[in-house]
C-alpha cells in the first residue's frame, strides 16, 4: 500500500532495524504517518508472523479512530484483521494480528501472562506524552522481555527525549527520524482580557481568524465545559458555521463524524480537548486555535488527594497544536496569549505528579518490592510512592513487608483502582455487590462531572440505563466479573461502600453545620443548604484537593454503627494527647475512632510518659524550631559548611530536624509536660553532642564563632543567613578593617564573609565581599563623605598600609 506519507520512506529502515535488534525508537514529526502505517507495515515482517502486535495509544478515542482508520484502509470492518480492546469495550476475533489497546490494558495483560504468549511485538505510540501506564507498561515490557528476547519493543512519538530513553533501552538501540508532512503556518498571537467573558472574546477571535484563513478551524480547549461555553457562543453568532465537538465523552460514530469534512461542504470549527493535539488528523483544518491551558490531575502527597488543574500549556504541546493547521496546505495558527508570555520547554511526565496507589499495586502484583529493580525513563518519586504504599497498607491490599495480602490478591481480578477494588470485593460482606458495581461504573465514568448528588445519579442511572449506555456497559462488566447480576434493591449501603474505598475521607460535622473533620485530619465542607450539610458522619467521595477547607462535591451519609462493624478497631479504647493551644497544657483523654474521626471520649487520669513526649514533639512540629538565636547559629553554620564541603556534614534544616525529633530531642523530654519548657532547651547543645567527633573537632576551625580583625579585637559572625544559601555576615567599624587586603574566607577558603562595613556610629556605609575591590573604587567616595562628618576618627587615603583601630584619632 502506498499513501505519499513520510513515513513510506523509513519503512524499510524500521523493517531493518526491528529485524536485527529487539527494541527500536522512531522519531517521526507530526503528519508522518506514524500511527497507522507502520504498525501494518510490521505485521509483514517475518518475525510478526507468528504472532499479534499490540499498539498502544494514550486516549480511548485514539485507539478507536485508528482501528477504524487501519481497517478501513484493508477494505475491512474493525475487528477482522485489525481490532481495539479497551476497558469495558474489545472488538476483536480470532483473526486479529493488530490490537489496538489503551495503556491500561497492556499492564493487566502482562500482569496475566507475564511472558505475552502468542505477541510479536508491543508498538508505543505517542510515547512523549509520558502518562503513567506508558511509562510503567514499558518498564514492564522491558521485564518481561528480559525473559522472552524474541519480544520486539518500538518507542515512537513525535518527540522524544531519545537520549534519556536510550539509556533505558540500551546506547545500541537503532533511532529512525522521519520528518512531517507540513506546510508553512504562520503564527499569530491575541491576548485576552482577563476580566471579560472568556467564551465571548474566543468566539470573536475564532471568526475573525476565518475572515483571513480558508478551510476549517480546530479549536484546542482545556475542557468540555469550555467547549460548550464556546459551542453555544458560536450558535449564537454564526448560524451558518458547522460546530463539532471532539472528546472523549462522545460516542465513536460522532468522534468520527469530527475528523471527516462536512458533507455538504459547509465550514466547520471542531472544538476539541487536548486529544486533537496528536494521534488524530482532523481532516480539512486549515486554522487551529490553541486557547494555550490543559488540564492536569495533581496528586498531593501530603493530603493524600488529587486536584486537576488548569495550566498553562508547554512549548512542545503548543508546537504540536500548531503544526495540526499545516497538515493539508499552507495554515494559521491562533495562540490566544501574549508572545511574550514564557512557556516551560516540556510537560512534566506523569508519574512524578500522579496519584501513585495503582502502580504500587501494580509492582506488588509483580512481585516488585523495590521500584529500582525495574528500568524506568523516569523511576517513581520516594515520597509518593511511600505515601500510595501506606494508603495500600490501609486499606488492606499491602503487608507491611510491601506484598499482597489475601485481600489484595482476591483485588487483583477488578480492572479498577485499587479503592474501588477494595470496595467491590468487600461489598459482599454488605450484601451489596449489584450496589457496588452501579458506584464504581457511575464513580469512574465519564458523564458524571455536572451531578454533584451522588444518590440521584444512582437512581437516575438505575431507573433509566438504557440513556447512560457506558455507565451500563461498564457496570454490567463488573457486574459479569462479580458473578451476579445487575439487580440492585436499595441505596442504604451507599455510605459504607464509600467508606471502604476512602476511610482517611470518612468526615465527622464540628460545631457549624457543613463544616467537618476527616479521618485524615484536615477540613472540609459542604454549603450549609446542602442535605448533608446537618450529617455527623458523611464520606467523601470526591474532594477538591485543598488541605485546609478541602470542599466536598460528592458525599454519602454514613452511620456510626455502619462504621463500627467495618472497621471493628474502632471499638478499642486508644490514649490520645494532643496540645491544645487555647488552653496553653497537654489534653490528655481515652478516644474510639478512626484517625481523627473520634465517636467517644472519655478524660484520661494519668498521662503515659510515652505519649506525653509524642504529643510534645507532635505540637512542636507544628509550631516549628523555637527562634533561639544559639540554635539558629549553629544551623546556619552547619548549612554553610554542608553546601561548601558536601554531605558529610548532617543536614539540620528546619524540615529535616522536625522530621528528625524523636531522635535528637526525643530522650530529653523526660519529665517535661509544657510546650515552653520544650522550647527553652538548650537545642543546640543537644545537637552539638550528637555530632560526630571529627566532624565537631573541625567545626570551629572551618566555621568560627568570630573572626578577629585588623584592630586586634574580635567579632561575632552572622550564620543566619546561610540558612537561605546566603553568605555569613560579619559586621565592623571600617576603621577596624585597616590592613586586610582582601575578605576573610571560612569554610577552608570557600566561602567569603560578607562585610558589613560600618561608621564610627555604627550606621552601614558599605556591604561586600570583595573588600580589594571596595578599597580601590568604594572607599575613596565614602572617605570624602563621612571625613568632614566623623573628623575625630581616620580617614586615611591607602586603608591598606593604614593601621586598624577601634578608636578616634590619637591626641597630638
Amino acid at each position: 500500500m502506498t499513501t505519499g506519507l513520510p513515513i513510506e520512506a523509513r519503512l524499510d529502515a524500521l523493517q531493518a532495524a526491528l529485524g536485527s535488534h529487539a527494541r527500536a525508537l522512531l522519531v517521526a514529526e507530526p503528519g508522518a504517518g506514524k500511527t497507522t502505517r507502520v504498525p501494518l507495515a510490521l505485521l509483514e515482517a517475518p518475525w510478526a508472523r507468528e504472532g499479534k502486535l499490540l499498539l498502544l495509544e494514550p486516549r480511548r478515542v485514539a485507539a478507536r479512530l485508528a482501528a477504524g482508520f487501519m481497517a478501513e484502509s484493508l477494505g475491512e470492518k474493525v475487528g477482522e484483521r485489525v481490532g481495539y480492546r479497551m476497558r469495558g469495550e474489545s472488538r476483536v476475533g480470532p483473526a486479529t494480528r493488530l490490537e489496538v489497546v489503551t495503556q491500561g490494558v497492556l499492564t493487566r495483560m502482562l500482569q496475566d501472562d507475564p511472558l505475552l504468549e502468542g505477541v510479536a511485538g508491543v508498538i508505543f505510540d505517542e510515547f512523549h506524552e509520558r502518562s503513567l501506564e506508558a511509562d510503567l507498561g514499558l518498564a514492564l515490557a522491558l521485564d518481561a522481555q528480559s525473559v522472552r528476547d524474541d519480544l520486539r519493543l518500538l518507542v515512537m512519538s513525535a518527540t522524544l527525549d531519545v537520549e534519556a530513553l536510550l539509556g533505558v533501552l540500551g546506547d545500541d538501540t537503532p533511532v529512525i527520524d522521519c520528518p512531517g508532512r507540513s506546510y508553512p503556518v504562520e503564527t499569530r498571537y491575541r491576548s485576552l482580557n482577563a476580566r471579560d467573558d472568556g467564551a465571548v472574546q474566543q468566539a470573536r477571535a475564532l471568526l475573525e481568524a476565518m475572515q483571513a484563513q480558508e478551510g476549517d478551524a480546530l479549536v484546542i480547549l482545556p475542557g468540555v465545559g469550555e467547549i460548550r461555553r464556546l459551542a453555544r457562543e458560536l450558535a449564537g453568532r454564526a448560524p451558518d458555521l458547522v460546530v463539532m465537538e471532539l472528546h472523549g465523552r462522545l460516542p465513536l460514530a460522532a468522534q468520527r463524524r469530527a475528523l471527516r469534512p462536512d458533507p455538504d461542504g459547509r465550514r466547520r470549527a471542531v472544538l476539541a480537548t487536548a486529544i486533537a493535539e496528536s494521534s488524530v488528523t482532523v481532516d480539512g483544518v486549515r486554522l487551529v486555535m490553541d486557547a494555550g491551558h490543559q488540564r492536569v490531575a495533581v496528586f498531593q502527597p501530603r493530603t493524600g488527594l488529587t486536584r486537576l488543574e488548569t495550566r498553562r500549556v508547554n512549548r512542545a504541546s503548543a508546537d504540536q497544536r500548531r503544526g495540526r493547521a499545516g497538515r493539508q496546505g499552507p495554515g494559521l495558527c491562533l495562540r490566544l496569549w501574549a508572545e511574550e508570555q514564557p512557556l516551560i520547554p516540556h510537560g512534566e511526565p506523569e508519574i512524578r505528579q500522579a496519584d501513585l496507589a495503582p502502580l504500587a499495586f501494580e509492582l506488588a502484583r509483580w512481585g516488585i518490592v523495590e521500584p529500582e529493580a525495574l528500568a524506568w525513563v523516569t523511576p517513581p518519586p520516594a515520597a509518593a510512592l511511600s505515601v500510595a504504599r501506606e494508603l495500600l497498607r490501609r486499606l488492606g491490599l499491602l503487608d507491611d513487608a510491601c506484598h499482597l495480602t489475601e485481600l489484595g490478591r482476591a483485588a487483583t481480578r477488578w480492572p479498577t483502582h485499587p479503592r474501588l477494588a477494595v470496595m467491590l470485593e468487600r461489598a459482599a460482606e454488605l450484601g451489596a455487590r449489584p450496589l457496588a458495581c452501579a458506584l464504581v461504573a457511575a464513580l469512574e465514568g465519564r458523564d458524571l462531572d455536572d451531578e454533584r448528588d451522588l444518590e440521584r445519579a444512582l437512581q437516575a442511572r438505575l431507573k433509566a440505563p438504557d440513556a447512560h449506555r457506558q455507565w451500563q456497559r461498564d457496570a454490567r462488566q463488573l457486574a459479569r466479573i462479580a458473578g451476579v447480576k445487575l439487580e440492585v434493591t436499595g441505596l442504604a449501603p451507599l455510605g459504607a461502600l464509600l467508606a471502604l474505598a476512602y476511610p482517611e475521607r470518612i468526615a465527622q460535622r464540628l460545631e457549624a453545620p457543613g463544616r467537618f473533620r476527616l479521618a485524615s485530619g484536615g477540613l472540609a465542607t459542604l454549603p450549609e443548604s446542602h442535605p448533608l450539610a446537618h450529617a455527623e458522619l458523611l464520606v467523601a467521595a470526591e474532594l477538591d484537593g485543598e488541605a485546609s477547607g478541602a470542599r466536598i462535591f460528592r458525599a454519602a451519609a454514613l452511620s456510626a454503627e455502619r462504621l463500627e462493624a467495618l472497621y471493628p478497631g474502632i471499638r478499642e479504647w486508644q490514649p490520645r494527647l494532643e496540645w491544645s493551644e487555647a488552653q496553653g497544657r497537654l489534653v490528655g483523654e481515652r478516644v474510639r475512632g478512626l484517625g481523627a474521626v473520634v465517636l467517644e471520649r472519655k478524660p484520661l487520669a494519668e498521662l503515659p510518659a510515652e505519649a506525653v513526649r509524642a504529643a510534645l514533639l507532635e505540637a512542636l512540629r507544628r509550631r516549628g524550631l523555637p527562634q533561639d538565636d544559639a540554635l539558629i547559629q549553629l544551623r546556619g553554620r552547619l548549612a554553610l559548611l554542608r553546601r561548601a564541603l558536601g554531605e558529610a556534614w548532617p543536614d539540620w534544616s528546619e524540615a529535616a530536624l522536625l522530621d528528625t525529633l524523636d531522635d535528637w530531642l526525643g530522650p530529653h523530654l523526660d519529665g517535661i509536660t509544657r510546650l515552653d519548657a520544650v522550647e527553652r532547651l538548650p537545642m543546640a547543645r543537644f545537637l552539638l553532642d550528637g555530632l560526630d567527633w571529627p566532624l565537631r573537632s573541625r567545626l570551629d576551625a572551618l566555621a568560627p564563632m568570630r573572626l578577629a580583625v585588623p584592630s586586634g579585637a574580635s567579632h561575632r559572625v552572622d550564620y543566619a543567613p546561610c540558612l537561605e544559601g546566603k553568605p555569613p555576615v560579619l559586621a565592623v567599624k571600617l576603621q577596624e578593617c585597616f590592613g586586610w587586603q582582601a575578605s576573610p574566607r571560612v569554610a577552608d577558603g570557600r566561602e567569603a564573609v560578607l562585610l558589613h562595613l560600618l561608621s564610627p556610629a555604627r550606621s552601614p556605609l558599605q556591604v561586600t565581599a570583595d573588600l580589594a575591590s571596595f578599597w580601590a573604587s568604594g572607599y575613596p567616595e565614602v572617605r570624602k563623605e563621612m571625613r568632614g562628618r566623623y573628623p575625630k576618627h581616620p580617614w586615611p587615603e591607602d586603608p591598606v598600609t593604614a593601621e586598624a583601630t577601634a578608636r578616634t584619632k590619637r591626641r597630638g
